[in-house]
Parts: C-alpha cells; structure tokens; sequence
C-alpha cells in the first residue's frame, strides 16, 4: 500500500510534528508511506519537498493579498484565517498519482487551494483528511470561538473587520469548500473525503456544522513519543506545575486565569503556595503578561528537543492547560506520560487525555475568571493528594493505550484498508 502524507511542513507547527510521527509509525508497519511538504527540514528520503522558491511563495504571497484586501488592510488578523485561494499543482506530483491513499493534513498558506483539492479528488483516489482544527468545517477561521456562523453558511466573519457582511469572504469560501466537497464525493474512491478528527470534542464540533453535517467522520489522536516504563522523577524541593504553550501570553490559552488561580491559592492557603513553584516555558511576546504571580516562577523560554521537554515534565509533579479551547493539547498527552498530573478545562480535547479523578482532574469551566480560578485550584489541591510513584505508572499505562504512535498508525491502516476494501461502506 503507498500512502502519501501531505501537510505544510515536517517539523514547524503541531500538525507538521504529529504527521511526521505518524508517516514513521505507518513505515514501521511495513507500508509504503511518504510526506509531501512545502518545507523541508528533516533529511529523510521519503520526505519529499513539492515545490521551490517562487514556486512555493507566489501562491502564499497571492493568497495573503487577497486576504489583505478582503479584510479591510487589517495585518492584525490576517494569519488568523486562510482562504485556500491560491495553491501549487500537487495533482500532478508522482506521490500523489502513485497513491493508494491520499491523506491530506495541514494544507493551508499556499500549499492546497480549493480548486487543487478538486483536481485531487478527480484522481479518483481515497482521500482521508486529518482535521486538526474546525478550518475544513467553517468558510475560513481555525477556531470559531463563540462565533456559531458555521453552523449556517458563515458570513459576517468577526477576523474580516469592516469588510464584514453576509456575503463577505468567509461566505464565498463557504461555498467553494461545500462545492469542493460536494465534487470529491461524486469522483474519489470511497464517496468522498474521509474526515479524521483528532479528539471527540472536534468530532462533535464537526457533525454540527453546515459543512460536514453528513460527512464520514472518524476520531484517531495524534501520535505522541512514549516511554515504555515510567520516567523517574528527577528530585525537587517544591510541587512544580508545568505550563507550555507555543505563545504563553495567546489569548487562548487563558494565562490571566492561571494567574488569579495563584492569586487565589496565595490568598486562602498560604502555605501550600509557599510549597508550589511555577514552570512555563514557551515564548511570550509580552513578558508583563507574567505580572501578579503569586507563586515561585521560573519562565525557561522556547524549548526544543524531546528530551529537553521529557527533562522538564521529570521534574515536575503536575501539568496544567488553562486555555479557552483545545482540539487535543499535546502538553496534557507527554505530561501524563512523563508523570505530571494533568488540570485542565473541559473546553476541548482534554477529556479524551484525562480520565477525571483517575488520571487526572476536569476542572469546571466559567465564564467568571474568579470562579474559574478556584475550579483550577481545587484541580491542583487534587493533585498533590495524588501525585505519587503509583499514580504515575497508572497514567503512563492510560497515555500508552490511547497515544502510542503504533497504536494510532494502526487505527488509521485500519481506516484505509477498510476505504479500500469497501469504499461505500465508511460512513461513522
């Protein structure tokens, strides 16, 4: 079986490092397997650069302009959406025609336009999608917010500014991605695009929209590199919490709520926030944004490398994700293995990751910073009561079933033998 892995990149982005997992994890078990990108920056083989030069930054360039234009020459927002405009011809790649299966990721500035995507599905070939955010399912933003206009047909998109209206460009590109589907479903094998969403919370979140509302859609995880027996814990004075994120001070990721969660403990227990130290590590553009913790903190700055991240998560007793939403937070996932108890929102992926009051605690989210605060604090209370030797290997063994990258390759060979076997009989 060949399969060809398509996404943006083979190392820079979340989905760049999940999908170079899983094309390896796929090649250990024995399928001919490649990755089609548009950067290159790992020397494998069979990691296969589609374009150079202009040829890769004319359709970026042209599709950012558009944009541009469309959102009323706001630079704040314009990398928040994609539009899928502008792409290169990768129709007419040998990896792709040579394919038994299409498997498209992260395709966005530049790489896929929606047209390609057509030319794609008129091969007449399998295609499975890995969604790795509600991009494929809403006209042209990667996370919706409160914004519910994706369950219509989108129109008066908050990113576009002043050139927001019912037929503005999140609408337009509505209608060419319901087309484009609506196109692949008539000429690909297998009725269609078969859409894989990496946790359940995404799923649900897909089923509801306009969009996909009768699409095949299956829930595979991402693929994360597991110890085989639990990491010893490195030796500490005080009850670490690890915090990490690409960008600390985003929005998203509700670092003001970490903040009065500290503020909180400091105040009604005094003691137990005298024990506690704070370790984030990431880059932030603002480091005020740090101001007003109310605990021992150590900011490490961008890491890189497995083993420098395995290193912090082993000196420290618990991981904690604060964020607004999360499709599936890899940092929960290489926390539990590495024996961090995960705290964590119920906005997202994580009840896929925690399994609450037995690996991990599901804090009560509320729209009152406050509240929600004490709803974390009582997570990390939970926490330290359990945090233990026993309780670690406990966790290792729940993150090696759902997350070993064999196991998840396995689901998806799963999926494209079943595609191939049967290719009208796959709709979940």
């Amino acid at each position: 079986m060949k399969v060809v892995i398509i996404n943006k990149s083979d190392s820079t982005g979340g989905a760049a490092v999940v999908s170079r997992r899983l094309l390896l994890a796929l090649r250990d078990l024995g399928v001919d397997a490649s990755m089609l990108v548009a950067e290159k920056l790992t020397d494998y083989p069979f990691v296969v650069q589609a374009a150079h030069g202009c040829a890769m930054k004319a359709p970026f360039l042209a599709e950012r302009l558009r944009i541009f234009f469309e959102n009323g020459f706001n630079r704040a927002d314009l990398f928040k959406v994609d539009s899928a405009s502008d792409g290169i011809p990768l129709w007419k790649n040998p990896l792709v025609r040579d394919a038994d299966v299409i498997c498209l990721n992260w395709v966005n500035q530049g790489l896929l336009s929606i047209e390609g995507l057509k030319r794609i599905a008129a091969l007449g070939k399998p295609i499975v999608w890995t969604m790795h955010d509600m991009w494929n399912f809403t006209g042209i933003c990667h996370h919706a917010g409160n914004c519910s206009n994706w369950h219509r047909s989108c129109g008066d998109c908050r990113f576009l500014g002043k050139k927001m209206a019912p037929d503005d460009l999140s609408n337009k590109v509505w209608c060419k991605k319901k087309g484009a589907y609506a196109f692949a479903r008539t000429a690909s094998q297998g009725d269609g695009i078969n859409f894989v969403a990496v946790s359940n919370w995404l799923a649900d979140l897909a089923r509801r929209s306009s969009l996909l509302n009768d699409a095949r859609i299956s829930v595979i995880p991402n693929a994360f590199p597991l110890p085989i027996k639990p990491v010893e814990h490195l030796p500490h004075d005080k009850f670490r919490i690890v915090m990490g994120a690409a960008r600390l001070d985003d929005p998203v990721k509700g670092l003001p709520i970490l903040i009065e969660t500290t503020r909180r403990i400091r105040s009604t227990a005094p003691e137990m926030a005298d024990n506690m130290e704070l370790i984030t590590f990431g880059n932030i553009k603002n480091p005020e944004a740090f101001r007003g913790i109310a605990i021992s903190h150590c900011h490490l700055g961008p890491i890189s490398g497995e083993q420098n991240i395995r290193n912090i998560y082993a000196g420290a007793d618990t991981v904690i994700s604060t964020s607004l939403y999360e499709t599936l937070p890899g940092t929960l996932v290489e926390g539990l293995a590495y024996g961090c108890v995960p705290v964590a929102f119920n906005r997202g992926g994580q009840p896929d990751i925690i399994d609450h009051l037995k690996t991990g605690y599901i804090a009560r989210w509320d729209d009152n910073p406050e509240l929600a605060a004490i709803n974390i604090a009582e997570g990390l209370r939970w926490a330290m009561a359990v945090s233990s030797p026993r309780h670690r290997a406990l966790m290792l063994d729940e993150a090696r079933k759902k997350f070993d990258a064999s196991a998840v390759a396995k689901e998806y060979l799963r999926l494209f033998n079943r595609i191939l076997q049967n290719p009208n009989s796959t709709r979940s």
